[in-house]
This record gives structure tokens, C-alpha cells and sequence, in this order.
């Protein structure tokens, strides 16, 4: 069975579980996942994870993204991008440059997004988008997202288009209304692109058809997800030990979690340190990818 992570280019009109059930077809596995759904309309960095290395699929949850996003302005849907039915419409004067950069800029930091009724997010067990397809609207709690840096690109006809790098759970939909509403203007997401998710990015990503011509290639290590831990050479007692579940002594890192390796490199796993006294700790398993 395949084992690794395929930093998948993912092309619009195609659903992110659209894409799994691609990589099935292709490698012939059943056990195939994704980090980070993007909406079908999207393009972008689409992680997809094989075989035992979809017990990995946690370490990229948390992992910031970046976007390139084009905002037009002068309507609004219920969708909150180009995609959906337009509810409300108006005119509008185009923000002066100047003050795109300033709206933009007054969103670094912290902030309370509230999700559009189009998406996965559930309450009271159905999914905000099958209700939102009922016709019906729940209130949703405000969520804290962070925006490390968001940077005005280009001014288009009727919009901006803007390079945006945020916390998981942003919705870029909704950032796009929220740019509007301090320039005064409705405003729909009108094209999205995913440029990385952690240490994945587009320039590196393979379309569907590079996929198929080169499948081995196209499999990187299960341990390209786990660049930001630390990493560890075992002993081939020790790198037996932990493959069967036991905790073994090490010299204290001061890290949670660390990479461990067989002394071929072979990559075993992830282990968590437990500190002891006098420079020494314990290191005990967490995920094992190369059971013994």
C-alpha cells in the first residue's frame, strides 16, 4: 500500500472529496484523506494524505494558509462568492487605493469572523449548507480567526484582488464581504486560490494530469508534513522499542513532540518527551507509522 502525502493542485469545479476519490481511483487505496477542504469553485494547495499517513492529517489542522482572492464590489449573494443567488445590489464609488490599503491593513491581528451559512460547520448535527439549502438561517457564533499579513495586490475593473495569510478556520468568503463593509460597498468573493497550506505550496503543487503521468514521484515522505518538530536518531533497540508501543530514555530537547528515525533514516514516527530530573526525559510514542 502507498504511503506519503501528495501536495495536490486542485482545480476549480471539482470538490475537495472529489479529489480524494481521484487518488483512490489512481493508487488503487481506500485509505486516502485531505488536510483543509477548499470550496469547489476554488483552486490551490489541496495536502492529500495515504495510507497510515492519514494518522499525520492532525499536524496540518493547524497550520496557517495563504490565498490570493479577487473581491468584486457592487453586490451581494448568500453565498457570499460569485457562485451563489444575488440578494442585494448597489452602486458604488471606488475606494481610493489608499484606503483599500488602510481596510486591509485594519485586519492584521485578531478578529471575530461570524461563518457564512454555506459551509460545513454543524448545528444541532446538520450542516450549515443543507440548512442554508432548506431555505433556512441559524445564528452562528462569532469565531476568532488571525490574519498575519493581507497585502493589496491589484485594482481590477469592479474589485481588488488580495494576497492574504491566515489561521485555520478563516473563511475567505467572508473576509471578502467584511473588506467591503469598511469600504462602505457590497462585495463578493469572486476568485480563489489557495498559494499554501504549512510548509506546502502552489509552486510545488501537481495538477491531476501530473499525477497520473508520474504517481511514485508525485508521493512525497509521510514526514514532509512534520518540518516545524524536531527529530531524533534511534538506536536499533530503541528504534525497536517504540515500534512496539514502549517509552524510551533520551537526552532532554525541551520540545513537546519529536520526529523519530531508525539509523537507515527510515522514518518511524512521532514521539512526545516527558521530562525527568537532571537533563534526562523519557520519550514515549505517540503515532507509529513503521510498527515493529
Amino acid at each position: 500500500m502507498p504511503n506519503g502525502i501528495i501536495n495536490v493542485l486542485k482545480p476549480p469545479g471539482m470538490t475537495s472529496h472529489d479529489v480524494v476519490s481521484f487518488v483512490r481511483r489512481q493508487y488503487g487505496i481506500k485509505r486516502v484523506g485531505h488536510a483543509g477542504t477548499l470550496d469547489p469553485a476554488a483552486a490551490g494547495v489541496l495536502p492529500v494524505f495515504l495510507g497510515n499517513t492519514t494518522r499525520l492529517i492532525e499536524y496540518l489542522a493547524d497550520a496557517d494558509k495563504s490565498y490570493r482572492a479577487e473581491i468584486t464590489f457592487g453586490f451581494a449573494t448568500d453565498t457570499g462568492d460569485d457562485t451563489g443567488q444575488i440578494i442585494a445590489s448597489q452602486p458604488y464609488t471606488r475606494p481610493e487605493a489608499n484606503k483599500i490599503k488602510e481596510v486591509l491593513a485594519s485586519f492584521i491581528g485578531v478578529n471575530e469572523q461570524i461563518p457564512p451559512m454555506y459551509s460545513a460547520i454543524k448545528v444541532d448535527g446538520k450542516k450549515l449548507y443543507e440548512l442554508a439549502r432548506l431555505g433556512q438561517t441559524v445564528e452562528r457564533k462569532p469565531r476568532k480567526i488571525v490574519i498575519s499579513n493581507i497585502a493589496l495586490v491589484r485594482e481590477c475593473e469592479k474589485g481588488i484582488v488580495f494576497d492574504v495569510t491566515c489561521s485555520k478556520g478563516t473563511y475567505i468568503r467572508t473576509l471578502c464581504a467584511d473588506i467591503g463593509r469598511r469600504l462602505n460597498c457590497l462585495a463578493v468573493m469572486s476568485f480563489l486560490v489557495r498559494t499554501r497550506v504549512g510548509n506546502f505550496y502552489l509552486n510545488q503543487s501537481l495538477t491531476l494530469e501530473e499525477i497520473i503521468a508520474r504517481k511514485e514521484q508525485a508521493i512525497q515522505n509521510a514526514d514532509s508534513v512534520l518540518t516545524h518538530i524536531p527529530a531524533i536518531i534511534l538506536s536499533e533497540q530503541d528504534s525497536l522499542a517504540v515500534k512496539n508501543g514502549r517509552s524510551i530514555q533520551c537526552e532532554k530537547t525541551g520540545a513537546d513532540l519529536i520526529k523519530m528515525y531508525d539509523k537507515q533514516n527510515n522514518f518511524i514516527g512521532i514521539g512526545r518527551e516527558i521530562c525527568q530530573a537532571e537533563g534526562r526525559a523519557m520519550l514515549a510514542p505517540v503515532k507509529i507509522l513503521s510498527p515493529g
